[in-house]
């Protein structure tokens, strides 16, 4: 039988259309476990690949004859011998191009909201939990949270007709790589960023920018800080309407405050924000998060990952309605969690203070987003 490739994309649509799928993924057994292709209806097998160097005979009972077949690995080279010794037992399989690095990369752009004057979209790092955007107005472009793909946000900006002169990050992430200066280097927008994160290259401080206002977007930094997952980051409230939270508010929970070794003093923060600032907001505006954690539960029936506050605020009514000290001690105790991997280099390097080149970047970002905390019962 023949082997064909499954690119990123593919698997994303089966993703979206909760398709069945049988993965075979021959990756060592702790990298598995960590972190996998999650799909609503999929189905899944891990042995690695070094086991199954002598053949595939022993393990062929396990493989269902009547499924769509993939076999993934971490970079490509051993999912494609395995998927080579299947077709020769006389399954029908494909092999992921480009291996789970691949899926890491990868970015799904979706439309989220469109009205007289703007429209926006959401860009979904689906291997990796990770949420950006533009928004567009006329002829210019607002990107919130870019991961490092600068070429695919130019390129989006470039089919709306659209020159990206505005670039905004809600915090220093932790847990990937921003794009935001890259960007800014390369299209001559202006970038954004809270002074008090400790970036070193030239850039906007938010402390001086509390309001941005161009074409028919009114941007306001809200409340100037919304501290909680760092001492720095903000929110941006859009036209009165969306609320891209960054990792503040999620769909189904609260940024982890822990990343600085500050927890206690830094869920304070966070329950100040909760309390005094988002409380203030109206039920009806969207809220845009920076990541998620369960794609299934949180992408909404109109194809993106996002609520309306009303609605988190019902899902997730313990963190809202929690006394300050009830709501430190639970986000203290999920905090105790694995932390993002490798986030100490990747704090580095997005204050502008390390560089490193492309191959780095993919193994630092190897890995799930770990940025949330959710209520406990």
């Amino acid at each position: 039988m023949a082997v064909r490739e499954m690119y990123a994309k593919e698997m994303t649509t089966k993703v979206l259309n909760k398709e069945n799928l049988f993965i075979f993924d021959v990756r060592n057994v702790a990298d598995f476990n960590d972190w996998k292709i999650e799909g609503e209806n999929f189905q899944y097998l891990n042995i690695p690949y070094f086991e199954l160097i002598d053949g595939v005979e022993e393990v062929m009972d396990q493989i269902p004859k009547d499924k769509e077949i993939v076999v993934v690995c971490a970079k490509e080279g051993s999912s494609k011998m395995v998927a080579d010794m299947l077709s020769e037992e006389g399954l029908d399989v494909a092999y992921f191009k480009g291996g789970m690095k691949a899926w890491s990369e990868h970015l799904h752009k979706t439309k989220v909201y469109e009205d007289e004057d703007i429209s926006v979209y959401q860009f979904v790092r689906v291997g990796k939990g990770c949420l950006s955007y533009m928004v567009v107005s006329e002829d210019e472009a607002l990107i919130v949270d870019p991961a490092r793909f600068v070429d695919e946000y130019i390129e989006a900006a470039k089919e709306e007709g659209a020159t990206i002169t505005h670039i905004v990050d809600s915090h220093l992430h932790a847990d990937h790589i921003s794009g935001g200066k890259e960007l800014a280097d390369a299209t001559g927008g202006a970038y954004y960023l809270m002074k008090s994160e400790g970036a070193v290259f030239d850039f906007k401080p938010f402390e001086k920018h509390e309001r941005i206002e161009f074409k028919n977007i009114e941007l306001e930094v809200l409340a100037v800080k919304t501290p909680g997952h760092t001492p720095g980051s903000v929110s941006f409230f859009v036209n009165k309407k969306l609320l891209f939270s960054g990792d503040t508010i999620f769909v189904s929970g609260l940024g982890r405050p822990d990343l600085g070794n500050k927890v206690r003093e830094w869920a304070n923060d966070l329950y100040n924000t909760v309390y005094n600032k988002v409380s203030e907001i109206a039920d009806d505006v969207i809220v845009l998060p920076a990541h998620y954690a369960d794609f299934d539960g949180e992408m909404n029936e109109d194809g993106f990952i996002g609520d309306t506050l009303g609605n988190i605020r019902e899902r997730n009514e313990k963190m809202f309605t929690a006394s300050r000290e009830d709501f430190l001690n639970d986000v203290e105790k999920s905090a105790s969690s694995v932390k993002p991997p490798n986030f100490e280099e990747i704090v580095m390097i997005n204050r502008g203070m390390e560089e490193v080149d492309y191959e780095r970047k993919q193994e630092l970002e190897i890995g799930p987003n770990r940025c949330a905390v959710h209520h406990t019962d």
